[in-house]
């Protein structure tokens, strides 16, 4: 159980970060200074944040739930993810870089127009307002096993109305360099905490749990994938040819055209200090995934291999928080549970910054009859930050009833549109003389492609490929019914969006 001691912990912790976040931004005076620190940040800093930015609570809670109920097979998209941000660096920084871009969209409105870059930035905000409700409903999770430790009743939603508010204050005070700098305590805080806890646990399992696990079949790192047939392959997320293909097109998306991370990036003081902070970023994520995963493996031998059921809790992603509560030393469970709010809060408002960014600069300036001078902006942008971050308490209060891991949730909501985003990209890049209105079409042909792909398209080992089909559970059970693995999505939607481009580009023009 907690105690006195962890909640002064958690609410003086807290309290300096608020504290320490707002006085280490200053004073904002444009919104170049708000949204990207006047490109003055180290690339150091900017790889934490990058970093702290991406796992979060979803890695601290989600991925030893993966490992608890699996095997490590999660770490092979690591490798995806260090060749997918490798390409970003080689190919999309520069010509962000050459053309000085406030946010990533900028660059369709150069290559193609302004309805182009209207498009995509309303595919964002749809897209993080989505994936990053999870990410604050992630939050509430740790946050619900605490209050019912001291006995008191509250909502995932009431949970979450109190995150996102602190977060929209936070946010709107500091702007990017408070949330970058702040990033750098929340990671140097969970890491500490995460080692600290798989010591313990190490000390508190039977000396021979790596047997243990191993016996169990938990220690499989690579699935090669050669016992399967093309279907299974496609099929499965975590065999090697969709972790290393499928996390890299995943990773060229995210990191390459998302706002959300490219707006960090953006911040740095040159391309060559960009490009250093994008690759070092995917090293750091592979040393924190191994670590998470790993606390999966050893709270798996400590609790003897139960299941949720039988320890009492309602999810996977609870195990964690649950040993947090009752298992670490009174102040150490305070701390890591201060780090883990802390990391989201940090996440989030970078969330609520980036939508504010998008929205202002590639919708409302690009359309309004009448330009906004500096003060205005700025006034304006803690607006839209306050808006945006009221939306994203509604959004996350959609997933409480969902029963899929979150991090797994997570990552599939934004697999969605990542395709389209990515191939009018490339479309813009490779097929030069593809218009605005090829681009156009073949987004919008790529985003209803994928709803009918992600919803319709299943593999049964008995029955084959069905196509259009909306199977019930029981169908789904019955004929072992499977989709098509999260990580080949992007794949699959640039591939779409760049040869439909190119194919209406050359029947237009030739």
């Amino acid at each position: 159980m907690l105690t006195a001691l962890d909640y002064l912990v958690i609410a003086v912790y807290l309290a300096a970060v608020a504290f320490f976040g707002v006085r280490i931004a200053g004073r904002q005076t444009s919104t170049d200074d708000y949204f990207l620190g006047s490109h003055d940040l180290p690339w150091w800093v900017v790889c934490f944040s990058i970093v702290a930015t991406e796992t979060s609570t979803l890695t601290i809670i989600g991925l030893p739930a993966i490992s608890y109920g699996g095997t490590l097979t999660f770490l092979q998209l690591t490798l995806g993810y260090l060749l997918g941000r490798t390409v970003v660096s080689l190919v999309l920084l520069p010509r962000y870089y050459e053309r000085n871009l406030v946010t990533t969209y900028e660059f369709l409105g150069l290559r193609y127009g302004n309805v182009m870059r209207s498009a995509a930035s309303v595919t964002f905000l749809v897209t993080r307002l989505l994936a990053d409700g999870v990410r604050l409903f992630a939050s509430a999770i740790p946050l619900k096993v605490i209050a019912m430790s001291a006995g008191f009743d509250v909502s995932y939603f009431e949970i979450i109305v109190v995150l996102g508010l602190v977060t929209v204050f936070y946010t709107m005070v500091g702007g990017i360099r408070a949330v970058v700098w702040m990033d750098v305590v929340q990671l140097i805080v969970y890491l500490f905490g995460g080692l600290t806890a798989a010591v313990l646990l190490i000390g508190e399992v039977s000396a021979d749990w790596w047997d243990q696990v191993l016996r169990a079949g938990k220690l499989t790192v690579f699935d090669l994938g050669l016992d399967r047939s093309l279907p299974g392959i496609l099929t499965q997320a975590y065999v090697l040819p969709t972790a290393v293909l499928g996390g890299a097109v995943f990773s060229i998306a995210s990191h390459g055209t998302d706002q959300l991370i490219v707006q960090r990036l953006l911040a740095c003081r040159s391309l060559r200090d960009s490009q250093r902070a994008l690759v070092a970023s995917a090293i750091v994520v592979m040393f924190q995934f191994a670590l998470f995963l790993l606390i999966g493996l050893l709270l798996w031998s400590y609790y003897g291999g139960n299941t949720m059921s039988e320890l009492g809790l309602s999810r996977t992603d609870e195990i964690f928080p649950k040993f947090i509560v009752e298992g670490l030393p009174a102040g150490l469970s305070g701390l890591l549970l201060a780090g883990i709010i802390a990391a989201a809060m940090s996440t989030l408002s970078s969330t609520v910054n980036s939508l504010a960014s998008s929205s202002l600069m590639d919708i409302y300036q690009r359309f309004a009859k009448t330009a906004l001078d500096e003060a205005r902006s700025l006034t304006a942008s803690r607006l839209l930050t306050l808006l945006w971050g009221a939306v994203l308490i509604g959004f996350a209060s959609l997933f409480e009833d969902s029963d899929n891991a979150v991090i797994e949730l997570g990552l599939t909501i934004a697999s969605y549109t990542y395709g389209g985003l990515l191939g009018v990209f490339l479309l813009g890049i490779l097929i030069k003389r593809s218009d605005q209105a090829d681009a156009l079409a073949a987004f919008a042909v790529t985003i209803a492609s994928m709803i009918i792909i992600i919803f319709g398209v299943w593999y049964s080992p008995v029955e084959g490929w069905q196509f259009f089909f909306d199977p019930s559970d029981a169908e789904i059970v019955k004929y072992g019914l499977v989709a098509i693995a999260w990580p080949w999505y992007p794949l699959i939607g640039s591939a779409i969006t760049v040869f439909f481009g190119a194919a209406t580009s050359a029947l237009r023009h030739r």
